[in-house]
């Protein structure tokens, strides 16, 4: 499923190319064709993400929600920004003008909704280290009362917004935190090192299109962004994630996997003691 990077890249994109201008609207597939003709001709006034939502506001006050789930992709001219399993479908939604095409296939959900609505999602949700002004004392109030682990509390959307799989396990191990250590006993200085991390990595994420988290590799695109000459990565790479069975970079141990809140967590049992 992609991760919040991945849809403040789509919102900072789609916004770049729609803002200002009055798309057609319309629903190849036919599954949307009642909302596309609610949003044709209105004109776009922002996109935003929180999370894993998107959030396109027109005017009239309607609001075009997506979630794309585990097989959704939304393309701009043809780039498509989505989760690495192939889709095949046909359009559900796309949004045209005389410079620009967008083309929506295989999302969880696609909906117009009211702002109403849009707030009522929005407070399910919790922090997004992305948006302007996170309250991280709203994650860490969620954390510190709850038996579960931390591992599964990351996954959670409603205790943090936008961390999905990878960056849970690559941010556990980078702060050489035990993935089943309760969120009650954690300390908050750890969640505060969480936090900051995620604040430093997602934003690297936005500007390469890939997740980056090996130290070597941040400082790299670090170096890059501050000349104004980043690149989209092609090639991901973890001390952790997908590497089950295989060395851990740092201490040799075997990277160990478990099932924690649906997914596959990746972690060295060694690095990552419980402390």
């Amino acid at each position: 499923m992609p991760e919040g990077h991945t849809l403040h890249a789509l919102a900072r994109d789609l916004d770049a190319a729609y803002r200002g201008t009055q798309p057609t609207a319309t629903s190849p597939q036919g599954r949307f064709a009642a909302g596309a003709a609610l949003l044709s001709g209105r004109t776009f006034l922002q996109a935003t993400s929180w999370g894993k939502h998107l959030f396109v506001e027109f005017d009239g006050d309607a609001w075009l929600h997506v979630h794309l789930g585990l097989i959704g992709k939304f393309s701009i001219d043809e780039r498509e920004y989505a989760a690495q399993v192939p889709v095949v479908g046909q359009v559900r939604l796309r949004l045209e003008t005389d410079e620009h095409v967008a083309d929506l296939r295989g999302p969880n959900l696609c909906a117009v909704i009211t702002p109403e609505q849009v707030e009522a999602v929005t407070n399910r949700l919790g922090p997004d280290p992305l948006r302007p002004e996170p309250d991280p004392d709203l994650a860490w109030r969620r954390i510190s009362r709850s038996g579960k682990s931390i591992a599964e509390l990351l996954m959670d959307q409603s205790v943090l917004a936008g961390v999905g799989n990878v960056y849970r396990c690559e941010v556990l191990f980078r702060k050489r935190v035990d993935p089943f250590r309760p969120g009650r006993e954690l300390r908050r200085s750890t969640w505060d090192a969480i936090w900051l991390d995620l604040v430093d990595l997602l934003p690297l994420g936005v500007a390469t299109g890939r997740i980056v988290t090996l130290e070597e590799q941040v400082e790299q695109v670090r170096a890059k962004l501050a000349s104004g000459a980043a690149d989209r990565l092609t090639e991901r790479h973890s001390y952790v994630y997908k590497r089950e069975g295989e060395p851990c970079l740092v201490c040799g141990s075997r990277i160990r996997t478990r099932v924690v809140g649906g997914r596959n967590l990746f972690w060295c049992g060694r690095c990552q003691r419980r402390r």
